[in-house]
């Protein structure tokens, strides 16, 4: 416990330095003061891969040890990854109408590519609310979690692979494009931080997952209880 509120004021703190040095931060030639939704959008879409990788590791030690805590931490990275799909596509769309004059353009592989994703994780919860069964549940998320995260690196490589209004990648590519240290300081400081969001929302939802599992284990046995009707002939005699 005391580690879980160590973890959540480290990620506090650090989102406010985060904060700071996005602030602090000049304006791009370019795109002026545009560019520092980039400090929110690029840590979320990275944060959304690291995510979907727990979510394929935790599926397939599940498949390999039958570990219930594999199940749920899997569960609980897809939800966190989820949402960080969704901030990374909000923004995008924020960031791209004054720089490219359009909230969407379903010609662009890169947006087109992570709207795909995020329809494929949110099937992946939908799966996971639909089967009672706890051994099946984990059995089916699994195997879904360790397909779906084919479409990770497709998103990653689309603006390689594909004419696109995106950018190309800037860090993890072969040949990253160059950006200057005023912006790559804070950036940097900003993937610590959500990454550090990430760990403490993730440590939260597993343990909220681990309560929910005790629940419906103590239920159970109880939904399975019948309840006899009174006698009849116990009336009449009374």
């Amino acid at each position: 416990m005391k580690t879980r509120v160590w973890l959540d004021l480290a990620a506090a703190g650090a989102v406010a330095v985060a904060f700071g040095f996005a602030v602090a931060a000049p304006p791009e030639e370019v795109q002026g003061d545009f560019v520092t939704i980039m400090y929110v959008h690029v840590p979320s879409a990275w944060l959304a891969y690291l995510a979907f990788a727990v979510t394929l590791i935790g599926g397939i030690v599940w498949l390999l040890t039958r570990s219930r805590r594999w199940d749920r931490l899997a569960a609980s990275s897809a939800e966190l990854g989820v949402f960080f799909t969704g901030l990374a596509l909000v923004t995008g769309m924020i960031w791209g109408r004054p720089t490219w004059g359009t909230w969407w353009e379903w010609g662009d592989a890169r947006m087109t590519t992570t709207a795909l994703m995020f329809l494929v994780y949110l099937g992946y919860l939908g799966l996971r609310r639909a089967e009672p069964d706890p051994e099946t549940r984990a059995r089916r998320s699994a195997i879904m979690g360790i397909v779906a995260f084919a479409v990770v690196p497709i998103v990653h490589f689309s603006v390689l692979w594909w004419r696109t209004l995106h950018q190309p990648p800037t860090i993890l590519t072969p040949d990253p494009a160059p950006i200057d240290s005023e912006f790559l300081t804070p950036l940097f400081v900003a993937l610590f931080a959500f990454t550090l969001v990430y760990a403490s929302f993730t440590a939260r939802r597993t343990e909220l997952a681990r309560l929910e599992d005790r629940l419906e284990e103590i239920e159970e046995p109880l939904a399975e209880t019948t309840v006899e009707p009174p006698s009849l002939s116990a009336v009449e005699d009374v």
